[in-house]
């Protein structure tokens, strides 16, 4: 009998360290400044980018469009939404993840419908870690009696999410509203040349399975001109994916990617920094060369370095999303969320981190929608402590309740921006409703 208490213990033991370290996962994904697996031994960075190189088996599960696979090979973006059932949702339960032949997420609602409405932006926007009918364009079309279209993706940038509305928004399923969601660490993911080189350290490919994060287009500043520039796919086939199983091809591709070096210093990944391309960027962004020092400089310096030039890059980006939709007479919509470095130290009273892009939405007249706001006053209904406030909405990304509470905050903001405004909307006094196109013909 004691032996059987005993094996029982272990056992359940295991399993909770199971758990936890799938949630942690999911967390360090998210925030992108926790250590999953311990704080990895500062080595060079060339040793760094040798150890990144990905199994041709992992790459052959990706690459393979008849095998099930959360993503699939994008020649743009690197990836996009593929069909899998992650085992990632609430109460250790899996979430049904798929998408349709034009790459959005798999919809139900009145799709059957004339769309004004596509979505663009990273897991936030994708909704990752709930099935597909608990989207947050789900809950908000069932609520405006028309569809919503998904083109969100877990693990995009800005500029990702720009190039992939870019590309979407001139084909025949392009809608005259855009919503453009940036979420947390966007900012830099749109510099870097290949994301799975930052996050490889702490996140399980599965075989293949959950791959992602490959070599996409990307924007870097030119150090010579100071210029942001437009940067194409280094691996554009599916054949040359294959790349990253070479450790020499990936230091050569990825030894000058300045961003990276300064993401995987800040992290305390590697222990070196090419400090002439520092100054230079630092120079051009005018940055305080004094803390940088004359040796190698913190890592809080170089974050600072580091978020501005991000910044930067956003709002070049937002520039070039809201002449976009100008010229193609589409109404662009901007969301702003970021639970972990904006909405609570908003909630402890403390700057946001994001306060730049916030100011450059208002200034430059951007239509945008901030939900660090709107959970900042919800917060205030409650006499709890904040991680139990967000234990209701968030299992790393939204729970189905959170995706549920964005749509009908967002839900104002959508109805005031439509016109003519939704079914549910108009003022039916004096008319019958014929439910044209909603009841079987």
């Amino acid at each position: 009998m004691k032996k059987l208490i005993e094996n029982s213990v272990v056992i359940l033991a295991t399993r909770c360290v199971h758990v936890v370290l799938g949630l942690a996962a999911v967390c360090s994904l998210l925030l992108g400044t926790i250590h999953v697996y311990g704080q990895v031994p500062s080595v060079s960075f060339e040793t760094y980018l040798r150890q990144s190189v990905v199994d041709r088996k992992t790459l052959d599960v990706f690459l393979d469009p008849k095998q099930l696979s959360w993503a699939k090979f994008d020649p743009i973006t690197g990836y996009r939404l593929g069909n899998y059932m992650p085992k990632d949702g609430m109460d250790q339960s899996s979430t049904i993840s798929t998408s349709r032949p034009n790459g959005t997420r798999t919809a139900q609602s009145y799709v059957d419908r004339p769309c004004r409405i596509n979505t663009y932006g990273d897991s936030f926007t994708q909704c990752h870690q709930v099935s597909d009918s608990e989207t947050w364009q789900e809950y908000l079309a069932g609520h405006l009696g028309e569809p919503i279209r998904n083109f969100g993706m877990g693990g995009f940038g800005v500029y990702q999410a720009y190039r992939r509305m870019l590309r979407e928004e001139q084909t025949d399923h392009g809608a005259k509203y855009l919503i453009f969601y940036i979420w947390g660490d966007d900012h830099v993911r749109s510099l870097l040349r290949c994301r799975h080189a930052e996050i490889y350290t702490r996140w399980n490919d599965n075989g293949g399975r959950t791959f992602h994060n490959n070599f996409w287009a990307n924007i870097e500043i030119n150090l010579l001109t100071g210029r942001l520039e437009e940067h194409e796919n280094l691996l554009p086939t599916p054949e040359s994916v294959y790349k990253m199983a070479d450790p020499e091809w990936t230091v050569r591709a990825l030894k000058d990617d300045l961003a990276l070096n300064m993401l995987v210093y800040v992290r305390g990944y590697v222990k070196d920094l090419d400090m002439e391309a520092v100054r230079k960027l630092a120079t051009h962004l005018r940055f305080d060369l004094q803390g940088l020092g004359n040796s190698q400089p913190s890592r809080s310096t170089i974050e600072q370095l580091l978020n501005q030039y991000s910044f930067a890059a956003t709002k070049w980006i937002l520039t070039k999303a809201s002449d976009f939709a100008d010229s193609q007479g589409k109404k662009l919509l901007v969301v702003l969320f970021d639970p972990s470095r904006v909405m609570r130290p908003l909630v402890e009273g403390k700057p946001r981190f994001d306060q730049e892009i916030a100011d450059f939405l208002k200034d430059h007249n951007f239509r945008y929608f901030d939900m660090n706001l709107v959970h900042v006053a919800d917060y205030k209904n409650f006499s709890i402590p904040f991680d139990q406030y967000m234990k209701r909405y968030f299992i790393g990304h939204y729970n189905p309740a959170g995706n549920h509470f964005f749509a009908y905050s967002i839900k104002d903001t959508v109805v005031d921006w439509l016109d003519p405004k939704p079914i549910t909307y108009q003022n039916q006094d004096g008319r019958w409703i014929t439910f044209d196109g909603y009841l079987p013909k």
